[in-house]
């Protein structure tokens, strides 16, 4: 039976070929119809060279045209397959279809532009080496302390076959040397515009001291004459720290704020930012440093020193203003060529 499918398949689509092609009748088929006609081409090639008869790849169907190159369902699904986050991987197959289901349209919008990138990468003059894929491949491995077997174990892990990776890889460096080509290259961030950025972005040119700080906290009491039993909870804590007890868990255990549930971090805040009593206090400490409790009109604090950030110097201060400006044209320019690939293009979207 498969023999037979296959038999008809290739006279099919070898007597249309011949008969397009020694006919010289392409000119006469409009621009659209070429295009199913490729499409139908496309999926008799992949029928009768594989043999394949199974009802996944029988219904099979075209998602998207994108100029003369197709989008199938089966082509759709294998790279939500391999993007998908560790959680859905880990579903079931039906929770796992359900959730890429309701993905599909987003996704296909984004393997569309990837497809387009390639394409004009390809028109440009651009491609890619074994040499490039084979060095990329040993960079990974080598960042990581891999060897060849872990990396491929590695792979497999995550539902990726070896070949469609490098596949996947060959279509990312390209679609990179064209990006760099056609936006980044032709970005230019001048003195004036960080100066402008900065000017506009006041938070950006205070390069100051800060500090990342953890506390445990103790509600002001409300009548005047508890203050006391507060200081001794406070004190008891306290020791307990000095003792070695876990200063996170006696946050949890302790703190009457909403971040003691997460061990009483504060996060970075800066030294002009901070109230003038914890100034004081984390003026004579040193990182890893734990205060005794102390007074403020909100309550009582025990905090740790984790981290002296220093103040940035004026150089500093302007690198990271020039790095987040050139990000921020990069992705206008780069969305806006992006538009303008779509704009030229033919799409048809079958979803």
């Amino acid at each position: 039976m498969r023999r037979t499918i296959g038999r008809i398949l290739n006279k099919i689509f070898f007597d249309a070929f011949y008969y397009y092609i020694t006919k010289q009748e392409l000119l006469c088929i409009t621009e659209e119809l070429m295009r199913y006609v490729i499409v139908l081409i496309a999926m008799l090639i992949l029928l009768a060279v594989t043999g394949v008869t199974s009802a996944a790849v029988l219904f099979d169907r075209v998602v998207a045209v994108v100029n003369q190159e197709v989008i199938t369902w089966s082509e759709l699904y294998k790279n939500m397959e391999a993007d998908a986050s560790p959680q859905v991987k880990e579903l079931s197959e039906a929770e796992r279809l359900k959730v890429f289901k309701s993905g599909e349209p987003v996704f296909l919008e984004a393997l569309i532009n990837v497809r387009l990138q390639i394409q004009e990468a390809r028109a440009g003059g651009f491609s890619v080496s074994d040499d490039e894929i084979n060095e990329s491949i040993e960079g990974i491995k080598k960042k990581y302390v891999m060897s060849d077997t872990e990396f491929r174990e590695s792979l497999k892990k995550e539902g990726l076959d070896y070949e469609d990776y490098k596949t996947r890889l060959r279509e990312q460096i390209l679609i990179s040397k064209i990006v760099n080509h056609q936006v980044k290259s032709k970005i230019l961030v001048s003195d004036a515009d960080i100066d402008g950025f900065l000017a506009e972005n006041k938070e950006f040119s205070t390069g100051t001291e800060g500090f990342r700080i953890s506390q445990i906290f103790f509600k002001k009491p409300k009548a005047s004459n508890d203050g006391k039993g507060v200081e001794e909870r406070a004190e008891s804590v306290y020791k307990r720290i000095r003792d070695g007890a876990d200063f996170k868990e006696l946050a949890k255990q302790f703190s009457e704020e909403p971040q003691g549930a997460s061990g009483g971090d504060l996060g970075m805040i800066k030294k002009n930012h901070i109230m003038k009593e914890f100034a004081e206090v984390l003026s004579v400490m040193n990182q890893g440093g734990v205060s005794r409790p102390f007074w403020t009109e909100r309550g009582l604090h025990i905090i740790r020193l984790d981290e002296k950030i220093a103040a940035k110097e004026k150089s500093e201060v302007r690198e990271e203003a020039r790095r987040e400006l050139n990000g921020r044209i990069f992705m206008e320019r780069y969305n806006a060529w992006l538009k303008s690939l779509r704009e030229k293009a033919f799409i048809e979207i079958k979803l």
